[in-house]
């Protein structure tokens, strides 16, 4: 996990409206959240494992399930997973891999980062920040 810089860090907004303009963008609301906490998380690549640029965030009104949700980001990190080999030969690429990886535990979970998803990760973090402060 490697963390980074930014004055996104304890801004609070509506998640509906985050939501909004970090989806088309790529970002998924990560599959870990509960009801007072979770992560916006972009992809960068997925060779081999999985690279990520992920934005926690936390609860300040409401809850993550109901409408009106309000929320403080975190400070933002690039970390990598690394999935257990040969489950692929099992399963086509496409959807029903990524089912698979999906419940499967990584061999890595804080796999090293090239750093080539360092920089991008704060490439698209500056692009955030553009966007949303």
């Amino acid at each position: 996990m490697i963390p980074i810089a930014s004055s996104l860090e304890n801004k609070v907004f509506s998640l509906y409206e985050l939501e909004k303009q970090l989806k088309p963008l790529g970002y998924v609301v990560g599959g870990n959240w509960d009801y007072d906490e979770g992560c916006f998380d972009y992809q960068m690549a997925d060779q081999g494992g999985y690279e990520y640029l992920r934005i926690p965030f936390k609860v300040e009104s409401g809850m993550l399930d109901a409408p009106g949700a309000t929320v403080r980001l975190g400070s933002p990190f690039v970390l990598a997973h690394i999935y257990q080999g040969g489950v692929e030969n099992h399963a086509d690429n496409g959807a029903l891999q990524g089912m698979v990886n999906q419940f499967q535990s990584p061999v890595d979970p804080d796999a090293k980062v090239p750093d080539k998803y360092v920089n991008r990760g704060k490439k698209l973090v500056q692009q955030l920040e553009h966007l949303l402060v």
